[in-house]
């Protein structure tokens, strides 16, 4: 007879294969949809979130997590699992059927909306399809309990995170990075990004991503690369999608959007493939996540050693587009820092302003202290606040983000802990690694894979997100060495 434990893991798995199966459909609406086909979409979507509900939901398996919860004889990874399907258990219980799939329908049928408005920079056509992924995504909130409605979607992605501890963290780093704006505005010789402005046909755009990615380790026997609205990760084991966007007059769109999408795709590859199914084989936190994504694209990708050994590399893909250009003032170039309207294309030093903006003004709209019809005008708001700009467009404003259309409120916060995280997790690998500059210099990107794999990716969510950091550097999550890193890099970059 199975047993308890076998039944329990066996149903987890399957919940697993439908959630690949709905992020199958996503990643198609999104890449391969033709124009016509979002209502449908909709449909395909709220029929497969009422099939995981209910599969979640179902009787048996709180059978299952109760009688597995009085057992003193499970291990580590059982009692993991069983730490992980009870917390989701629990929310999942508490929200009617009918919200899951409306609330499907409604992102499926928004997102279709969002890029149709994004093309036009019309968010008056997209409103109301907010306003209703909004709604639901609250009354879903509610229905978990628990008193704040936003805590409880930032737990979804960061489990045990809060708004009052962000509130608190964003605080601090948001006063140090004004500062470190204010000195790099102030810098004695600032780079130039002319270099990285000039003519690069998309198709060698593509071949040199490629080349990267392959360099950095993803297997395309497992995964692919496309072209999408807004550049995601998609699926988990052997089947790990990547897209991205090209700007000919533009090379750091795609080079570090590849390299930003490829440092998540590594992380789903990396996972231990006997148990990337199971509730705590998964990735530990969207802030984890996004910490080996930064890691790659900013302390990897925008570092003078790596681009010692793939600057002529990157030249031979382009030839006599930057025959001019030495690699100093290449590396300056692509570390310029200037604020800019695009979150995706911000610079490290300013990208966290991004976040906190966005933070804000999730947390107001959570509260009510803020309307949909009234985000424009915030959001601009804020970005003049934050940023000394203000978009002259939605496109390039409330617009350019998927992730609202997405029903993904409480997401931003992660990128900015994402950056936390991936600063601290650099200075444990050069104290594990204290050869990597010079191995970098030499193209070597596999060891520190290797070290992201064996110290990181294997973990899944065995540990929770704070547990793990320490685990691995020894610390609790800070910004101290982020800002160290930042503050070191822009002063010799700027001279101040």
């Amino acid at each position: 007879m199975t047993s308890t434990y076998e039944r329990f893991i066996e149903k987890w798995r399957t919940i697993h294969n439908l959630r690949e199966v709905q992020e199958l459909v996503d990643w198609d609406q999104q890449v391969m949809m033709p124009p016509l086909g979002t209502e449908q979409k909709g449909f395909q979507q709220a029929a497969l979130a009422g099939v995981v509900h209910s599969m979640l939901t179902d009787p048996e398996m709180g059978e299952l997590i109760e009688e597995l919860s009085l057992r003193g004889d499970l291990d580590l990874y059982q009692r993991a699992n069983l730490r992980e399907a009870k917390r989701e258990w629990e929310k999942e219980t508490k929200i009617p059927a009918r919200l899951v799939e409306e609330r499907a329908r409604a992102v499926a049928l928004a997102q279709g909306s969002w890029l149709e408005a994004r093309k036009n920079n019309d968010f008056s056509a997209f409103a109301p399809f907010l306003e209703k992924v909004v709604a639901i995504t609250r009354e879903m909130a509610e229905a978990v309990g628990g008193g704040n409605p936003y805590d409880v979607l930032i737990d979804d992605f960061e489990p045990g995170m809060t708004e009052n501890v962000l509130k608190e963290v964003f605080s601090t780093l948001k006063g140090r990075l004004v500062e470190l704006n204010d000195k790099i505005k102030g810098g004695s010789h600032p780079p130039t990004q002319e270099p990285v402005t000039r003519f690069f046909p998309r198709e060698r755009q593509e071949a040199l991503c490629v080349f990267l990615a392959k360099e950095m380790g993803y297997d395309f026997n497992a995964g692919r690369l496309d072209v999408s609205a807004h550049p995601f990760t998609s699926g988990t084991g052997r089947d790990v999608r990547i897209t991205t966007r090209y700007d000919e007059r533009f090379l750091n769109t795609a080079l570090f959007g590849v390299m930003h999408e490829v440092g998540h795709a590594l992380y789903e590859q990396g996972l231990d493939p006997d148990r990337y199914r199971d509730p705590s084989g998964q990735a530990c936190s969207l802030g984890i996540h996004e910490s080996q994504s930064r890691l790659w694209e900013n302390l990897i990708g925008r570092s003078r050693a790596f681009w010692v050994h793939y600057y002529p590399e990157l030249k031979r893909f382009f030839p006599g587009v930057l025959d001019d250009v030495d690699l100093d003032t290449f590396y300056g170039a692509i570390n310029v820092s200037r604020p800019s309207l695009i979150r995706v294309e911000a610079d490290e030093a300013t990208y966290n302003l991004h976040i906190i903006m966005r933070f804000e003004i999730e947390s107001d709209l959570m509260a009510g202290r803020l309307k949909v019809g009234d985000l424009p005008a915030a959001w601009n708001a804020k970005s003049r606040e934050l940023l000394g700009i203000e978009p002259e467009e939605d496109a390039n404003g409330v617009l350019q983000d998927v992730h609202w259309s997405a029903g993904l409120i409480g997401y931003f916060p992660t990128y900015a802990l994402g950056n936390l995280f991936s600063a601290q997790f650099m200075e444990a690998a050069r104290r594990d690694l204290p050869d990597i500059e010079e191995r970098l210099e030499k193209g070597d990107l596999i060891s520190l894979r290797k070290w992201l794999g064996e110290n990181i990716h294997f973990y899944g969510r065995l540990y929770l997100a704070e547990d793990l950091c320490e685990k691995v550097t020894g610390k609790k999550p800070s910004g101290d060495a982020l800002m160290s890193s930042l503050e070191g890099k822009y002063s010799e970059i700027y001279g101040f």
